[in-house]
This record gives structure tokens, C-alpha cells and sequence, in this order.
């Protein structure tokens, strides 16, 4: 009888492991095969991060929480939109929901590459840094998808600008004009009619004749941005948020010509009376608001003159519409020939200017007079 209970017990303890064992295989089964199709999803698309660090959330929801972090460039599989929200799927298998303005498209990223292979081919005209935070585009205008912002301080180089309409009723988008807008402080009571009065006057100054907001322009530059000493971004920014950093003393010889410094060229360098070696300049700049259809209007060059030991203006031409970049082709000492296009007047055609330098003399070489050859240096 015992022998008979012990055998049926053992017999069902055999069974009980038999069931257990073939749920734990049937449990690895199923969430083998919930792995295997969860991560075999076919995405919609391919994007990259957008931002220096793009954080990966577990769900579009408020509620919710961090489940990786991505850097700026970063190869990422769309996998579902909904709303302003994506569901992106990393490189290293991590599924999460990330913001559209986070993303770049493949044609996109495809266009910025192409932006960097083109600047980097081409001739430096101006240096400066960010003054604010700053939104970097793929091309000029405020409408064009932002590639990255970019922090105050960030160094940049300028190749080109390119002027662009901005409606009258437009303003800065608010990480663009909030930063660059000083903190607002509550009006005095004597102050609301005055300020009043100037409010009444730009939106009057804004206006044609028949009450029609005249359009404006406003200058893009198309820039590298050193975010790194390694990474360097492409993109076209706006020209009001770059501080430029003009070596002196240019920016007192421009202030006192009355003129907006666009950009400058080092010609060459000549022995000071103290033996120092000292630069000798090119500088370009215009007058009036931004947005003109002339890169600049007005050219100088400065030159050490060692007898004063100081800077002088070896050369001023002013009212021209003159288009970047410009062209030094140099030969041995100082002699040099600049060379730029200009927007002529009479007939709206580009043309091109010479002017040749010796020494600390220069003169505009004449239509139909050659000058001599030089060696190109940049």
C-alpha cells in the first residue's frame, strides 16, 4: 500500500516537471519570437540626430522616461510617427520615441553633407563667433529646416552672403529673439506715452505710402561652425548673431569712416621700425541696414608706414557694389593684384576689377591693360 502511494507520488512529481519544463521552453519560445519581430520591424525611413544630444524617451506620452541618448549625426530608423513625436529605433537596438525637431531626413543629411564638401573648397572672407544661441539652416532664410543650434560663442568662418526677404510681420523665432533680446523691464508711467509714440513711428516707417508693410531683406551667411577642433558644421546663419572678430586696430578706422566692416583680407606683412613684422590690411564694408544687393560698397587698404610707425590709408574706393570673394594673386615683396566682381550700375551685369599694389601704392589697373602674372596665394 505505502509502496504503491510512493510510486504514484513520484509519478506525478514527474508529470509536474514535465509541464513546468515545457512552459519555461514554450516561455523562451514566445519571447524569442517577440524579440526577433520586434526588432525585425521594417522601418519607414532612415534620419539622423539633429541636436548636439537627442534624448531617446520610452513613449510619446508626458509622463515618461529616458531611455537612451544619442549624439548629432547619429543614425536612426524611423519607425512610426504620431503627432510631432517619432519612434525611432538606435543603432544599437534601443526603441523609443524622440521630437520631430530632433531628426534630420536622409535627404537632409545628404544636403548638409554636400554644403560641407562645397565650403570647404572656398575662400574665408570674414571670422567671428556667435553673440547668442543661434539656429543653423541648410540654406538662407528663416523658413529653411534647421540643421543644429548652435551655443553662444561658437567660433565660425564666412564664405558667402546672400540676401533674403523676411515679411514685415515676421519676427525672430523665439530661441532666435528671445536671446538676442535684452530683458524687459516694466514701463514707467511717463514712459508709456513716449515709447507709445516710437511704437507708432517704426510701424508708420514700416509702411508704403498706401499703408503697405514694405518687405524687408536681412543678410545670410553661410558659415563653419568649429563646434569642435574637429567638428566642423556647415549651414548658412543669420549675419545679425555673429560678432565679428576684426583684428585691430580695423574697427576704429571703420568707425571713423562712418562704415559697417563685411569683411577683410591680410595682404602681406612688412618690418616695423622695432623689427616686428606687421599685417597689412584689406578692408571691405558698406553703410546703411543690411539686406543691400552689394556684398560691400567701400574698399581700403591699410599699410605700416615706418617712418610714423603707425597705420596709414594707402587707398579708399568708395561707391561700389562689389560681390565676394575677392582674389589676391602676389608676387615677390609686396606687390600684389586684387581682384574682385562688381554689380554695374548701367547695365546690372558683373564685371570684374583689378587694382595693383607696390609697395604701399595702389591703382586700379585700367579696362584693357594687362596686369602681370602673379603667383596665387590665399
Amino acid at each position: 500500500m505505502g509502496r504503491a502511494r510512493r510510486e504514484h507520488s513520484l509519478g506525478s512529481s514527474s508529470v509536474i516537471r514535465k509541464v513546468l519544463l515545457g512552459s519555461a521552453l514554450l516561455l523562451v519560445l514566445v519571447v524569442a519570437l517577440y524579440v526577433r519581430f520586434r526588432h525585425a520591424a521594417s522601418p519607414l525611413e532612415t534620419s539622423y540626430a539633429g541636436s548636439g544630444t537627442v534624448t531617446v524617451f520610452s513613449t510619446s506620452a508626458q509622463v515618461r522616461e529616458r531611455v537612451a541618448t544619442v549624439s548629432f549625426g547619429d543614425r536612426l530608423e524611423v519607425l512610426q510617427r504620431f503627432q510631432n513625436q517619432v519612434k525611432v529605433r538606435t543603432s544599437g537596438g534601443v526603441i523609443g520615441w524622440v521630437g520631430e525637431g530632433d531628426v534630420l531626413s536622409a535627404d537632409l543629411w545628404q544636403t548638409l553633407k554636400d554644403l560641407e564638401t562645397k565650403s570647404a573648397t572656398m575662400p574665408v572672407v570674414a571670422r567671428g563667433h556667435t553673440r547668442v544661441l543661434s539656429n543653423l539652416r541648410i540654406e538662407p532664410g528663416r523658413d529653411s529646416s534647421r540643421i543644429r543650434q548652435l551655443n553662444k560663442d561658437i567660433p565660425v568662418e564666412m564664405m558667402a552672403r546672400q540676401p533674403e526677404f523676411v515679411a514685415p510681420a515676421a519676427t525672430s523665432s523665439a530661441d532666435e529673439e528671445s536671446a538676442d533680446a535684452p530683458a524687459s523691464e516694466p514701463a514707467k508711467p511717463d514712459d508709456r506715452k513716449s515709447k507709445a509714440r516710437k511704437s507708432g513711428a517704426r510701424k508708420s516707417d514700416a509702411r508704403n505710402s498706401d499703408d503697405r508693410p514694405v518687405a524687408k531683406k536681412e543678410d545670410w551667411w553661410l558659415v563653419r561652425a568649429h563646434l569642435t577642433d574637429q567638428a566642423v558644421l556647415a549651414g548658412w546663419l543669420l549675419g545679425r548673431f555673429v560678432e565679428l572678430d576684426v583684428p585691430s586696430p580695423l574697427p576704429d578706422y571703420a568707425t571713423s569712416a562712418g562704415m559697417r566692416i563685411v569683411a577683410w583680407s591680410e595682404l602681406n606683412r612688412v618690418p616695423s621700425a622695432s623689427g616686428k613684422p606687421m599685417t597689412q590690411y584689406l578692408l571691405l564694408g558698406t553703410h546703411g541696414p543690411e539686406g543691400q544687393p552689394c556684398d560691400f560698397t567701400s574698399l581700403r587698404v591699410y599699410t605700416w608706414g615706418k617712418q610714423k610707425d603707425r597705420y596709414e590709408t594707402a587707398f579708399v574706393e568708395s561707391n561700389v557694389c562689389g560681390k565676394l570673394p575677392i582674389q589676391r594673386l602676389q608676387s615677390a615683396g609686396s606687390d600684389m593684384d586684387i581682384t574682385f566682381s562688381f554689380l554695374d550700375s548701367s547695365n546690372g551685369a558683373l564685371e570684374r576689377r583689378t587694382y595693383q599694389m607696390h609697395q604701399t601704392i595702389v591703382r586700379r589697373v585700367k579696362v584693357g591693360s594687362a596686369p602681370k602674372p602673379r603667383t596665387r596665394t590665399r
